[in-house]
């Protein structure tokens, strides 16, 4: 296949463009946004602070299990297949942490979280690069650049926002609508 069989041209590329920003967005801001939430999590799971510490982890757990194996993974189901599929387990375990009725449970959703945001990420540059001829692919990947930076100055802020004006739960449903 010849590399400029994927370049995409003018609305179709924007659309390719801002999806892929606000996944990578998505599973950025999801990395940080918890960290404002886990006394409300202590308190209301009846956790002690070692365990509810896991949360964090088993996200950054879930990313470093499946970061490696993306591009054989994209390549085996597909980038646009394997994209969606990952899209659906980050969101579908988004719901379902802000389900869980104990720690351990919030923590597994949370593991299977992080492999569902850990794929969106990589894949998601990616398709950026894809997208792009040679020649703007920098101008692309900059732009990518800044629209992921925001993420973890984005997170904190948003979470302690849903925390202090709703419940913690919220802080996961909020990927529901844009998964």
């Amino acid at each position: 296949m010849q590399d400029d069989s994927l370049v995409e041209y003018g609305f179709r590329r924007t659309i390719i463009t801002i999806t892929a920003i606000m996944c990578a967005l998505l599973e950025i801001v999801d990395s940080t946004i918890v960290n404002v939430a886990l006394n409300e999590m202590k308190g209301n799971l009846g956790a002690t602070l070692s365990e509810v510490g896991w949360v964090i982890t088993a996200y950054a757990i879930g990313n470093v299990i499946i970061v490696p194996m993306t591009s054989w993974l994209s390549q085996q189901f597909g980038r646009r297949n394997y994209f969606a599929a990952s899209i659906i387990i980050f969101t579908v375990f988004s719901f379902l942490c802000g389900n869980a009725d104990n720690i351990w449970e919030l923590v597994f959703f949370r593991l299977m979280q992080g492999i569902g945001g850990g794929a969106l990420l990589v894949t998601s540059q990616t398709i950026i690069t894809e997208s792009y001829p040679v020649e703007k692919r920098s101008m692309a990947q900059a732009i990518y650049g800044l629209g992921v930076i925001i993420g973890p100055t984005l997170g904190p802020p948003l979470g302690g926002y849903i925390v202090d004006n709703y419940s913690w739960p919220y802080i996961f449903y909020i990927n529901i609508p844009l998964g």
